[in-house]
């Protein structure tokens, strides 16, 4: 079986560099929740400024991915993506060093116009390094790294930022974001090496994208209804002591990278079976979450699986996006992270207003009425046939001009 390590070395150091980048805009743009009242009393505002800078931050993404990734359709893809990665160390040093509120959270929204263009470009050209048989997998190393941005990226932050200054940590993940773009000036080719399928759908079709977009929103908000609230489910309805929480939320995060890393790997072998899997497991254990939450060890493991089923589901979802994109591969990108996004505030207002109504046991049940809607329109998508290895990997020997 043809794996990543069999490509050359340029490559699979682009595709490294460009999950390095993705965990830095993740990890940035949640960070302040753990430095929270650091920046408060270091600027002199309240908790709730602080916590605009990351509102801010996720409404400016939300709102202006799919018009600027439209903007930038022109542009050559490896100085877009250079200067994208410029802006993203520049603007992170930039907040390290801001001494007002004000310029802090302008730095921050040039760090989110960033991170809107580069969320829709990144897996196109990702993809393109390599060939179409293992794209899934390609996908599934992007995506690792935005993933572990909250699992391992925040909470070492706060750590470093507790540890020493706020300042510090923002200047660390700016040396990271550096070193991810001193990686892609030497490695990342001017276009696709192998093959221009990254480009356009493989097999375009408009219904089935729109299936597939709707079931990534309904997905994701099925999940974000209880994953939201989950310190108030595991201390209100399974009793469990708060100190618990952390390690909890850790074990979901091992379990999501694993996820993303079996998801991946089905992806390249069946597409359908890949995306209707996940939602499957989601669905069955958020009612297994309602049925026997109240039980520690169950509530316990139905966290877990819940970061299994949607670590599975990010890169099948991603592939599929690139197998039906009816146009450009960079604006379905775009498409599909404003899914995630209306899935994301979809489930957290759902999940609040069951909580307000009905209590913390009924979020599960929500979360799992919403899963079951999204596997409703995960099964009526139609099966494409697996993409066989036809290119031969590049040599080493390959120089950049070349490319």
């Amino acid at each position: 079986m043809t794996v990543l390590s069999d490509f050359d070395r340029r490559s699979v150091a682009a595709l490294l560099a460009l999950a390095a980048a993705a965990f830095c805009y993740v990890t940035v743009e949640t960070v302040p929740v753990g430095l929270l009242s650091e920046i408060a009393a270091d600027l002199d505002v309240s908790h709730s400024r602080v916590g605009l800078l990351v509102t801010g931050y996720s409404i400016t993404v939300a709102v202006l991915t799919l018009p600027l990734v439209k903007l930038v359709a022109d542009v050559p893809r490896r100085p877009l993506l250079l200067a994208l990665m410029a802006v993203l160390v520049g603007a992170t040093a930039l907040s390290a060093a801001a001494p007002t509120y004000e310029l802090l959270f302008a730095a921050r929204v040039a760090t989110a116009l960033s991170q809107s263009v580069f969320w829709g470009i990144v897996a196109p050209v990702a993809a393109g390094m390599f060939p179409a048989h293992v794209r899934g997998r390609v996908m599934a190393v992007v995506f690792t790294g935005g993933s572990i941005g909250p699992m391992l990226g925040v909470p070492a932050g706060t750590w470093l930022g507790q540890a020493t200054t706020w300042q510090t940590a923002f200047l660390a993940f700016a040396g990271l974001g550096l070193l991810a773009l001193l990686t892609l000036v030497i490695a990342l080719p001017s276009k696709p090496i192998r093959n221009e399928h990254s480009g356009r759908g493989t097999t375009p079709d408009t219904r089935q994208y729109t299936l597939l977009l709707v079931t990534a929103a309904l997905a994701v908000a099925g999940f974000f209804s209880a994953f939201t609230y989950t310190s108030t489910f595991v201390t209100a309805v399974a009793g469990m002591s708060a100190a618990l929480l952390g390690p909890l939320l850790l074990a979901r995060g091992l379990a999501d990278f694993g996820g993303i890393a079996a998801g991946g790997a089905l992806s390249d072998r069946n597409q359908r079976l890949a995306v209707t899997l996940p939602v499957c497991l989601l669905a069955a254990t958020l009612l297994a979450m309602y049925a026997f939450g109240a039980n520690p060890w169950a509530a316990g493991a139905t966290v877990m699986l819940t970061g299994l089923a949607m670590g599975a589901l990010i890169p099948a979802l991603q592939n599929r996006v690139m197998e039906f994109a009816p146009g450009s591969t960079d604006t379905a990108s775009a498409g599909s992270s404003i899914a995630f996004n209306i899935g994301i505030a979809l489930g957290s207002w759902l999940g609040g207003l069951t909580l307000t109504q009905a209590g913390p046991r009924a979020i599960a049940l929500t979360g799992a009425a919403l899963a079951l809607a999204g596997l409703v329109t995960a099964v009526s998508m139609k099966a494409t046939p697996r993409v066989e290895a036809t290119a031969e990997p590049v040599p080493d020997g390959v120089n950049a001009g070349e490319r």
